[in-house]
């Protein structure tokens, strides 16, 4: 169950989006920030009373708030518009005219009805995306004598990639728009998990054998992570 709503926080002199969501699994009443939403997500156990989350809410409003104000601007992905491909900046050019999407210089041509611009520019991304993910985990997997079961692309909300138990990999789409050694490290990551289903000495050994920059990378998603999550 998830509703939203709008909610002022006069303590904290503001208001801001709520999204209430009920949690089987949940223990207790917690929040967090939904970069992706621009809201803040109250979960309640099943036999919590909303009233219960809406004193956590107002007990934290000051740090809701300024979580919130510190997000990046939303990206619409509209034309004229920016958006990073392998941490470089693109331009998004709309031309009518346009058969499909491609790199053009230091922009992304795309055609068909304005209206659908934002949605093609997420189409063409996850293509390439799943292209270069494709190619890394080939890569990485040879590297270590392993091969995923599938590979998947996602817009995942949480995670940015994933290793299933029957050795099915699934990435973030937005992972593109990264500098090419974070996605590389991501891909490592989960590739790296098709031998060490944990996160033992062993395992990060075979991640920083296939891609060095490990921490840099993490320490990359955790800074800048939450802008690629306003995009679209």
């Amino acid at each position: 169950m998830t509703e939203a709503e709008i909610i002022a926080l006069p303590e904290a002199g503001g208001s801001c989006q709520v999204q209430w969501r009920r949690s089987s699994r949940a223990r207790r009443v917690s929040l967090r920030i939904c970069p992706r939403q621009g809201a803040v997500v109250v979960v309640l156990p099943p036999q919590a009373a909303r009233r219960a989350g809406l004193a956590l809410l107002r007990a934290n409003g000051p740090w809701v708030l300024a979580r919130l104000s510190a997000l990046a601007p939303a990206n619409k992905l509209l034309d004229g518009g920016r958006v990073m491909l392998g941490g470089r900046d693109c331009i998004i050019r709309h031309d009518p005219a346009a058969a499909g999407a491609a790199l053009d210089g230091d922009g992304i041509v795309l055609g068909g009805a304005a209206a659908d611009l934002p949605g093609r520019v997420v189409d063409f991304l996850r293509a390439e995306a799943r292209r270069r993910i494709g190619v890394l985990a080939a890569r990485h997997g040879q590297a270590l004598a392993v091969q995923p079961a599938a590979i998947l692309v996602k817009d995942t909300r949480s995670r940015w990639g994933s290793c299933a138990p029957d050795g099915t990999l699934a990435f973030s789409w937005r992972l593109v728009m990264a500098p090419d050694w974070v996605l590389d490290y991501a891909v490592a990551h989960e590739v790296a998990h098709l031998r060490e289903m944990n996160h033992s000495a062993r395992f990060w050994a075979h991640v920083s054998r296939l891609t060095p920059h490990r921490n840099a990378a993490a320490a990359w998603l955790r800074t800048h992570g939450p802008t690629l999550l306003r995009v679209g």
